[in-house]
């Protein structure tokens, strides 16, 4: 069973950045997608960003030019740099990989493994 860990997030203010770090270990062959999803309060879950292991890339509309997302597949860690943060980027991310297929945007599978996500606050 594959385990990430996050890490990373806190508090920080708007326009600041922040770098979120995920690690896979644990049988870790044919992750193919791996990346990151968050959820604000009282909303549904959001594919922020999600990266394949040969580099391709796919951004939420709201986080293009804002957001790089960036893996190493080295050391099985995949990585959020986020810059001018806004307070609506408010949420808890999760880190989600995923075998031989894509991240959805919807995050729904039986596939999927999932951190137990890292909470980001951005202040006014």
């Amino acid at each position: 069973q594959v385990q990430l860990v996050e890490s990373g997030g806190g508090l920080v203010q708007a326009g600041g950045s922040l770098r979120l770090s995920c690690e896979a270990s644990n049988s870790t062959d044919n992750l193919i997608s791996m990346g990151w999803y968050r959820q604000a309060p009282g909303k549904q879950r959001e594919l922020a960003a999600a990266i394949t292991n040969d580099g391709r890339t796919n951004y939420a509309d709201s986080m293009k030019g804002r957001f790089t997302i960036s893996r190493d597949n080295a050391k099985n860690t995949v990585y959020l740099q986020m810059n001018s943060l806004k307070p609506e980027d408010t949420a808890v991310y999760y880190c989600a990989a995923r075998r031989f297929l894509l991240l959805r945007p919807s995050g729904n599978g039986v596939d999927y493994f999932w951190g137990k996500g890292t909470l980001v606050t951005v202040s006014s």
